[in-house]
């Protein structure tokens, strides 16, 4: 269903599960990618950087918020 559909949407996938190291957090919550590393990172591996710029924001959005609901999960079930 949400498979990429162009080359570019394979390259910036391709690019998104590169990103695990370039979290930003603060204690409780993901709060997003390190941009700047992520799009340096993609300009080295040739992805086009418009579609890094364009994909990657939305890409990021739904990875916060479903990291930050895994997190709430886990925490839930750590009470007493």
């Amino acid at each position: 269903m949400n498979r990429p559909l162009t080359h570019e949407g394979w390259q910036v996938w391709d690019l998104v599960g590169r990103l695990g190291g370039q979290l930003r957090v603060i204690p409780g919550a993901v709060v997003g990618w390190d941009l700047t590393a992520a799009l340096s990172l993609g300009d080295a591996l040739g992805v086009p950087p418009a579609a890094a710029a364009e994909l990657l924001p939305v890409i990021e959005a739904v990875m916060v918020a479903k990291l930050n609901e895994q997190m709430q999960v886990g925490d839930s079930c750590n009470l007493p």
